[in-house]
């Protein structure tokens, strides 16, 4: 697949899962479509699954690393489903930030162009930056969600410099981890099931 150039290797990293309007519905539309014709795609079934669990790992991981997360502030960084976008459709944020204010995190996201789509979807649940910093001020971890080219370009130091404590769970894996492992707890998720 990621030879073909509709979908190439961008789109098939390991991650926090996939999102939007086309991919979800179309694994759905196979998966029932096989169930019509009296087969199972488990391969398929595998896949949807998977997609459901894997956001909820980053709010699992932050609560290794934290513990209860009663009061703590968790920055969210990217909430729409894949970066150029501010398309929030099965946005893999969403049920992240739906747990985060389960647990009683006290969450603040930004996204460089989502913020408007993500304010009729959590209201006044969460708080939203105007910027990366600001998003990351007195954190106690941040959960990188999309990988926007802004945030590709943050160092070990726009972390340590800004947040209460540096932990960073970074859901597409678009750090360094030996740079990033040296000054801050880093964890890198999206390694498999």
């Amino acid at each position: 697949m990621g030879l073909d150039k509709r979908i190439g290797p961008l789109f098939l990293n390991a991650g926090l899962g996939y999102g939007g309007s086309c991919f979800p519905k179309d694994v759905k539309a196979l998966i029932a479509y096989s169930r019509n014709l009296g087969y199972r795609l488990k391969l398929l079934e595998a896949v949807e699954s998977v997609n459901k669990t894997q956001p909820l790992k980053a709010v699992q991981f932050c609560k290794e690393l934290l513990g209860n997360l009663k009061g703590k502030h968790i920055a969210v960084l990217g909430l729409a489903f894949k970066a150029d976008t501010d398309d929030m459709r099965e946005a893999r944020a969403t049920p992240i930030i739906n747990q985060l204010i389960n647990e009683g995190a006290n969450v603040t996201a930004y996204d460089p162009v989502a913020i408007p789509i993500a304010k009729t979807i959590f209201k006044d649940k969460i708080q939203y930056a105007s910027s990366t910093i600001e998003c990351l001020k007195n954190a106690d971890c941040c959960i990188l969600v999309t990988e926007w080219d802004e945030f590709k370009k943050l160092k070990p130091e726009d972390f340590t410099e800004n947040m209460k404590k540096p932990i960073l769970i970074d859901g597409r894996r678009i750090y360094n981890p030996q740079e990033f492992s040296q000054k801050m707890k880093f964890t890198a998720i999206g390694l498999g099931h």
